[in-house]
């Protein structure tokens, strides 16, 4: 009988041991880890040499070699015997031999029989011997399948160093440890191993808990051909039972909504934005005809149409298919109702396939059209009463923010009730800025397409270079009173003592000051993220304002752009056409105007908000509820409301805000997670990873042009506008902005964005201002350089760099 089995043959525990019978079973299973032949243990009773070893170390090719051990009960589903025999690294071929015995030997020491004596009371004997081919390993460690600490079987740990992976198993350093779940990784300051790498041990050790049936612990090494997989064993530590299957697809996606609430949005944000998204898209399926009934079935869909994923806002796109489902019409034109989604990536066929009527046939296509008829009946009327709606809209609006309620003085329950009254008379009856931008989205779309079709690509230039509004629309007055402010500045001959003194440094100068004072009173609540409640207003802090002043002075004259009256004649010889191109872009261009003009108006009730959140803030520190008024961003508008209205669950609010704090710090200090998430079973977003960005080396890419010009100057990548500031005529690059951007704008030669469209507020103001714009140009941030010289075409969407960094 031979003592050399191959692996190929190494499949009895008996008479090889677990690990090597386990390494049998990976090489079976494709895992090919690196080659091996094992030395039975009977080889090693007698003192003389062990037959046919010579032959078998020759087929494994030139040294060096690991010797390890693998007795019967090693590495099995009980007991692991971990680290209680010897392993020999980078042995040579002529001393295998006697360091196979040295592993066989060690199966009768002291610490293996008393190993045995507490698990397994079996009496002492020597192991099998694996000779396996050495690893000369870049790095190297374990990888558990699941959590061994928690128990967790949806958790991939792993732990890595640099050489080779026996310092780490013998406990003689920390290795860099590595958390997986799901997609999302990460790591205590990884430096042994990349994303990639560690995303491929966990997709490794899964492998091998697929293999076994059973939760693994893994050793791993990887060279330079990649990574090897050097043994499997079942993870002994008790873990928790099995989940059961839930398969349920939850998708997740900002790349529309980060516009709104772009980075970390505290707690009482997220909870007041769920709240709002749900009333409002109830009263949008309802203004296109779905009967209440319906809406109060999906009551669920518009309740959680939002995620907060490590603190970032997300759009609940499964839902939001759920309630676009639900609409006229769908079961005609699934496809192009889809489009009405606007992200970027198409919803998976999972999705489509299983949510909402199937495409309607027979008599069943008669019903959805007399659907469609009423539902576009009803927007006529709608829009034939939309000047009413508004009036009345602004009628509410004006006498509930001007109420004379004062918000520094009053109690938690006067606080309380306030809010109950913005909740009702506003939040509640949203519907003109509704009505308006349905009205405004399928007048812009059917614009642009009427002249596409009826001028080519010099209807769409067209239509960008018209589509700027009627000189009233308020989204430009800002940068308006902002030139007007550095006009006089620069008459009086004021410096740089403007911002660092502030507004009491214009004591000296009074218009200039009343000038200042009159755009707080009116543009106060417009501040840089301005529908996060947590945001610091112009009211708390003007120094954006005036330091946007200065560089307007610095810069010289400015003029917004003038609108540009087309001579229709030439453009359109059919006078039909000519008529409805005019009216077309006439009613477009108003809808445009009041959807800026009305997102103010939210603007301005969300600072309201703001400001009764913050006196109840106020108030709770004042009782000792909370440690700093602020503190009130980290609780949920239940909870906050709950506290003064009785029906709160907890009165130990401190706790909860360290715990919150605790958490936002730890994500604000992460990467942002990526657009688009899907999880499977409960929604609850793990901690993401950064995935790693290919460097963008082309020097020119297209994006979506929306307001015509060329400029070419130097580009200046800003993140925050609170913190960085914009030389005058330099062109503004941003992952995305707000109306609180306004600021820079003004100071900007031409803009170019990450994320937004044709109707994103970037857009429109740029068309305003007459300032170049490009938006949608993923990764401009990443893919252009501070200080790099661009040519920046607003017509074609075409970015061009021109040089190196300055």
């Amino acid at each position: 009988m031979s003592f050399i089995v191959p692996q190929q043959q190494a499949r009895n525990v008996d008479e090889v041991g677990g690990k090597a019978a386990a390494l049998s079973r990976l090489a079976e299973t494709g895992f090919a880890p690196p080659a091996y032949f094992v030395i039975r243990a009977e080889a090693f009773d007698a003192d003389g040499p062990i037959d046919g070893l010579s032959d078998a170390l020759a087929q494994l090719g030139e040294g060096p070699f690991a010797v390890r051990s693998s007795a019967r009960q090693e590495d099995g589903a009980e007991h692991s015997h971990a680290g209680q025999f010897d392993t020999l690294l980078n042995v040579a071929a002529d001393s295998v031999a006697a360091a196979a015995r040295q592993v066989w030997e060690s199966g009768f020491s002291d610490t293996v029989a008393t190993y045995r004596a507490l698990k397994t009371k079996a009496r002492a004997e020597g192991p099998a011997v694996i000779v396996q081919r050495m690893i000369n390993a870049r790095a190297a460690g374990v990888a558990f399948s699941a959590d061994p600490v928690t128990g967790r079987r949806d958790r991939v740990i792993v732990s890595a160093i640099s050489g080779l992976g026996e310092r780490l198993v013998s406990g003689e350093v920390d290795g860099e440890d590595w958390t997986i779940e799901g997609t999302a990784l990460c790591a205590t300051t990884p430096a042994v191993l990349s994303t990639a790498e560690a995303g491929q041990i966990a997709k490794l050790a899964r492998r091998a808990e697929d293999v076994f049936g059973t939760p693994q612990d893994i050793e791993w090494a990887i060279d330079g051909n990649g990574l090897h997989i050097l043994q499997s064993r079942p993870i002994t530590t008790p873990l928790l039972p099995p989940p059961s299957p839930d398969n349920a697809l939850t998708i997740f996606d900002n790349s529309n909504i980060v516009e709104s609430y772009p980075g970390m949005v505290s707690p009482l944000t997220y909870s007041f934005a769920v709240h709002v998204y749900a009333r409002v898209y109830r009263a949008f399926v309802a203004l296109l005809g779905v009967p209440d009934r319906t809406i109060a079935a999906q009551s669920a869909v518009f309740g959680n149409m939002l995620g907060r994923v490590d603190g970032r806002v997300y759009y609940n796109l499964v839902n939001w298919y759920r309630a676009l489902a639900l609409l006229p019409g769908f079961s005609l034109n699934r496809a192009y109702m889809e489009t009405m989604m606007g992200v970027d990536t198409p919803m998976p066929s999972e999705v489509t396939d299983s949510i909402g009527p199937a495409p309607a046939t027979g008599t069943g296509r008669i019903v959805e059209y007399l659907r469609i008829v009423r539902a576009a009946g009803g927007l006529v009327w709608q829009a034939f009463m939309l000047p009413r709606t508004r009036s009345r809209f602004y009628a509410r609006l004006n006498t509930a923010l001007d109420s004379g309620f004062d918000v520094t003085r009053a109690g938690p329950t006067a606080l309380a009730a306030e809010y109950r009254k913005i909740e009702s008379t506003l939040l509640d009856r949203w519907d003109a800025p509704l009505v308006n931008d349905f009205l405004c989205m399928i007048a812009f779309g059917a614009s642009r397409n009427l002249l596409k079709k009826w001028l080519g690509q010099d209807g769409l230039a067209l239509h960008n270079d018209v589509m700027i509004g009627q000189g009233d629309i308020i989204s430009a007055e800002p940068a308006q009173r902002i030139m007007k402010m550095g006009r006089m500045v620069k008459a009086t001959g004021l410096d740089t003592s403007l911002i660092a003194d502030g507004i009491s440094g214009l004591d000296a100068h009074p218009d200039l000051r009343r000038e200042v004072e009159a755009y707080l009173e009116k543009f106060g609540d417009r501040c840089t993220e301005e529908l996060k409640l947590e945001s610091l207003t112009l009211r708390d802090d003007p120094s954006s304002l005036l330091a946007a002043i200065l560089a307007s002075a610095q810069r010289g004259a400015n003029e917004t752009h003038k609108v540009r009256n087309p001579d229709w004649r030439a453009l359109f010889s059919n006078p039909f056409k000519r008529f409805v191109a005019r009216s077309m872009i006439s009613w477009t261009k108003n809808r445009v105007r009041d959807r800026e003009n009305l997102r103010f108006e939210r603007t301005r009730i969300f600072g309201y908000a703001r400001r009764v959140f913050l006196g109840l803030g106020r108030e709770f520190a004042a009782r000792g509820l909370l440690a700093a008024p602020r503190d009130v961003f980290y609780l949920t508008t239940s909870e906050v409301l709950g506290a003064v209205e009785g029906y709160g669950l907890s009165g130990d609010l401190k706790s909860l805000v360290a715990l919150r704090k605790a958490e936002d710090a730890a994500a604000a200090n992460r990467p942002d997670p990526p657009e688009r998430i899907e999880l499977r079973g409960p929604a609850i977003a793990p901690v993401w990873a950064e995935a790693p960005v290919a460097q963008d080396k082309a020097a020119r890419r297209s994006a979506t042009g929306c307001s015509a010009g060329r400029v070419t100057a130097v580009a200046r990548v800003i993140r925050d506008p609170r913190t960085q500031s914009l030389a005058a005529g330099e062109i503004l690059v941003a992952r995305h902005t707000d109306p609180g951007w306004i600021a820079v704008f003004s100071n900007a030669s031409a803009i170019v964005v990450e994320r937004g469209s044709l109707l994103s507020h970037s857009a429109i103001v740029a068309r305003e201002l007459g300032i170049p714009c490009v938006v949608g140009l993923k990764g401009a941030t990443q893919w252009i350089a501070d200080g790099e010289t661009l040519t920046v075409d607003g017509a074609t969407g075409e970015v061009e760099k021109l040089c190196d960094t300055l």
